[in-house]
């Protein structure tokens, strides 16, 4: 009788020490949730970070793209419109084939400055004639 009482002295002693590992352990888990739960929260905003930072940076090189091809197409403009200014001061009278160099000359300028138009087109630039029109800062 006194074994059976000893005994279960001895499993009342145990439940306190698991119940204490339990606590422990549950202490354990929940805090290695809330790391997790910190983790997953850090990984979703360095994925956000990471895409804003690629979109910024796409933005920034189609920008400094465009940017460069807008100088270099204001200065192809200047080129295009010495094109025209020569073409047209050309007397028509004179480009005949008794002056065959003229000619060519004439015919040269005149293949340049219409290949020139067509690279323009091809890259959306339009020429617009605004003699008599009101000034518009905004005309596409």
């Amino acid at each position: 009788c006194t074994a059976t009482q000893q005994k279960n002295g001895d499993e009342e002693a145990d439940r306190p020490e698991q119940s204490a590992a339990e606590k422990a352990l549950q202490e354990e888990k929940s805090k290695l949730d809330k790391q997790l739960k910190d983790m997953t929260e850090k990984y979703k905003r360095a994925l956000a970070d990471t895409e804003n930072l690629r979109t910024r940076s796409q933005k920034m090189i189609e920008d400094a793209k465009l940017y460069g091809i807008q100088g270099f197409s204001k200065d192809l403009l200047e080129v295009a419109d010495i094109l025209e200014k020569a073409t047209e001061s050309v007397p028509k009278e004179e480009v005949t084939s008794q002056n065959p160099h003229l000619k060519n000359l004439y015919d040269g300028l005149v293949m340049t400055e219409v290949q020139i138009q067509k690279v323009f087109t091809k890259h959306g630039l339009v020429k617009l004639n605004p003699d008599g029109l009101k000034f518009d800062p905004y005309c596409i």
